[in-house]
């Protein structure tokens, strides 16, 4: 991989790509490829193939996709399924059109099953039921999976695919409905400060456990399998399709990322949670032993990088 290889980064405005952009731009990139939603509508296989004609394309990382928490994922489960397979259906197909030299899917924790063996590892795929208030969401991304797996295997296009854990970061959806879990509560604790409440209420129970992972790791893993040599990957994997977890390896329990929260943002209220709101899978922390002995790992401290993106908040 060359610094003058042209790179497509699709979702260069969301949480993940955006941070890819600038890791990208940091490290010397100089061809980075990016396009805005109200240009080309990436769910649209003909204006992407018609878009992308004439452009050279070496490397693409699929960082676009529709995804929230699990209010948004279970009120819209028909958009979150539509969405996520239209945009992976355009671009995978544009890369085997334009055989692109590698191409970078992005997962999620949510493929694995509900009662998987913790820390979950890539195999855990497709041996159990999903959790239910986001399976629509996650049986999009692993038909995305198995259509990687196709073009892999039959035609030999070079594709990794990376599940990360829950991610965070300074440019998330910070909606109390449609965010996940920690720009969400961000939001809700934020609005009772401002409104002068004495309590906050939030879903679920507080108990299940989870893992996070800042933006700005999540991208560096995406660098590091940029690089990986192709003969190395096969070796690996015994010319399968390359499925790597990323994950700290670490969690912290709802009520306990909560209060934390709370404390940054300087609310004295009460938490109160809402035992009658679903919980979700009680806990689902990563085994990224993978992607860890090809030598990536995370460098932000979570107690710290939370502290960073609510101070961001409050500046």
């Amino acid at each position: 991989m060359k610094k003058s290889d042209n790179i497509f980064i699709a979702g260069h405005k969301g949480l993940v790509g955006s941070s890819v952009l600038k890791l990208l731009k940091d490290k010397g990139y100089k061809n980075l490829i990016v396009v805005d939603r109200k240009k080309l509508d990436l769910r649209d296989t003909k204006k992407v193939l018609k878009y992308f004609k004439n452009k050279k394309i070496d490397y693409m990382i699929m960082a676009a996709a529709k995804a929230g928490g699990i209010i948004a994922n279970s009120s819209n489960q028909k958009d979150f399924f539509l969405n996520n397979i239209e945009i992976q259906n355009s671009l995978l197909q544009m890369a085997l059109k334009k055989k692109i030299k590698r191409t970078i899917y992005l997962g999620t924790s949510c493929i694995y099953p509900k009662f998987s063996k913790t820390p979950i590892k890539e195999e855990s795929l497709l041996t159990g039921s999903l959790e239910k208030t986001n399976q629509c969401y996650a049986i999009a991304k692993i038909a995305g999976i198995k259509f990687c797996e196709t073009l892999y295997e039959d035609y030999d296009l070079d594709i990794i695919c990376l599940m990360p854990t829950n991610v965070y970061g300074e440019n998330d959806t910070f909606d109390a409905i449609d965010g996940h879990v920690i720009p969400a509560i961000i939001k809700k604790i934020e609005n009772a400060k401002k409104k002068g409440n004495k309590f906050v209420k939030l879903l679920g129970t507080g108990k299940p456990l989870r893992e996070f992972i800042h933006s700005d790791d999540l991208a560096s893993a995406i660098l590091l399998s940029l690089k990986i040599k192709k003969k190395i990957l096969e070796k690996k994997f015994n010319n399968k399709l390359p499925i790597l977890n990323v994950g700290t390896q670490d969690h912290i329990s709802i009520k306990k990322l909560s209060s934390l929260i709370a404390k940054y943002i300087n609310f004295r209220g009460k938490i109160i949670f809402d035992k009658n709101s679903p919980d979700g899978t009680f806990k689902k922390n990563l085994d990224s032993s993978k992607i860890i002995r090809f030598g990536w790992s995370p460098k932000i401290n979570f107690y710290e990088g939370l502290r960073q993106v609510v101070q961001s908040r409050m500046n």
